[in-house]
């Protein structure tokens, strides 16, 4: 009688499970001193670094050789703007903006960690953005951004793929609530890196990669 064999398999997305790809927004524009950002409802809406659109023609240029059913974006400019050498038609999600950091928006956050203040540090040891004087809650925040990603799943429908472009600490959120990790787990992700999920038929997550920045390597 011949044995029976389990050989290993690749992971195979079941058909009515649906993957989500996250994408980071490309570089934006320097923030500077003395000078804020344009803001939108509140958030601040840089525009992209010429650095950031060459990210977003490669990442793009991959996510065109890949299936993609919907495609998500933001809503602040560099969000869309990441997406457009994709020529596919967009749908808006606020809910997905990046967190609202209050009195260090516009890019003040930026300056603030890059000249070491101290509650700035107290942020990323604590892993907390609601230290900082008007940011949001890391309640609220939580509330918001599952709302948006339930609106993912839901237009992509099971057995397709949804690409959402969107932020770093957005995309840090999203792979907290997949993982139950601490709350700066993924927060560090790279601009036009590529996050890979599965939601399944009965509501659970799988993080299937994180920060995939292979497309963006120099090429000979």
């Amino acid at each position: 009688m011949a044995e029976l064999e389990y050989p290993q398999r690749r992971f195979v997305v079941p058909p009515d499970a649906t993957e989500v790809v996250l994408v980071r927004h490309g570089a934006s524009a320097p923030a500077r001193e003395g000078e804020r950002f344009p803001t939108l409802d509140g958030h601040g809406d840089p525009e992209l670094a010429p650095e950031g659109q060459e990210q977003a023609e490669r990442v793009c240029e991959r996510l065109r050789a890949e299936r993609v059913d919907e495609v998500f974006v933001s809503g602040l400019r560099r969000t869309v703007q990441t997406a457009a050498p994709l020529g596919r038609e967009t749908t808006e999600l606020p809910e997905l903006r990046e967190v609202f950091l209050g009195d260090w928006e516009a890019g003040m956050f930026r300056i603030h960690v890059f000249n070491g203040d101290p509650l700035a540090m107290r942020v990323i040891a604590e892993q907390r953005w609601d230290l900082i004087p008007g940011a949001e809650s890391m309640e609220t925040l939580a509330e918001r951004v599952r709302a948006g990603m339930e609106k993912v799943v839901a237009q992509t429908g099971p057995g397709r793929v949804g690409a959402v472009f969107a932020h770093g600490g957005v995309i840090g959120e999203v792979c907290r609530q997949a993982t139950g990790s601490t709350a700066f787990a993924f927060v560090i992700n790279d601009n036009c890196a590529m996050t890979r999920l599965v939601r399944f038929a009965d509501g659970r997550w799988l993080l299937r990669s994180f920060n995939d920045t292979s497309h963006l390597e120099k090429r000979p």
